[in-house]
């Protein structure tokens, strides 16, 4: 299987469990990779450069500090339904989970090999790189699909900040999306859906 950083490269349907084919890819690179899969394809994420990395951070330590102590970074989160095949694959930039992973989340990590269930979200966030079309296509209906409550997105291309929120996921009612949308510039805060608080983003102007 080859995978790329962009776009997308699609899978065989009737190949291994997109799990199976990313150990794979580590096993040929000889160490880790950030390879994720979404929509039936896997991509290799480019990497970060130091706005990205620090952005995501900033927003960590802001839900941190705002008494979010399950906000975190560097988690890899599945989402399948009940047995089925996996749907997903992703390793968001920075989340805020439900609850503390309990004795059968874990079981559930080791079940698929180091991810956790994407049902742990209560918000997720990405930061752009040079792939912007994954975080605002793929990952936006993946999450909504999901039914992960909010997600928020720095679109650094745009020099926007988004917060999306009230997921549908119903097939009657076209590609699963988000209802609302808070969207600012970067520069200006970001409202976020209580609990949440507003993020700042005036530290972007300064990098």
């Amino acid at each position: 299987m080859t995978v790329t950083a962009d776009p997308v490269t699609h899978i065989v349907e009737d190949a291994p469990d997109p799990i199976d084919q990313l150990s794979a890819l580590e096993e040929a690179y000889g160490e880790p990779v950030r390879a994720q899969y979404v929509e039936r394809g896997a991509f290799l994420p480019p990497q970060p450069d130091d706005q990205h990395m620090d952005a995501a951070a900033e927003f960590y330590f802001q839900l941190r500090t705002a008494g979010f102590p399950l906000a975190g970074m560097g988690i890899g989160l599945r989402r399948g339904i009940k047995y089925e095949r996996t749907q997903a694959l992703l390793l968001p930039d920075f989340y805020v989970k439900h609850r503390r992973p309990t004795d059968l989340d874990e079981a559930y990590r080791r079940t698929h090999k180091g991810w956790y269930s994407i049902d742990l979200l209560a918000l997720v966030g990405e930061v752009t790189s040079t792939n912007h079309e994954t975080d605002t296509g793929p990952k936006y209906r993946t999450y909504a699909a999901a039914g992960v409550p909010v997600y928020v997105l720095l679109h650094r291309r745009e020099g926007k900040a988004y917060a999306y929120s009230d997921p549908v996921s119903a097939p009657e009612r076209g590609d699963p999306h988000y209802a609302t949308k808070s969207e600012v510039e970067i520069g200006r805060p970001l409202p976020l859906p209580e609990p949440y608080p507003a993020l700042e983003t005036e530290f972007l102007l300064e990098r």
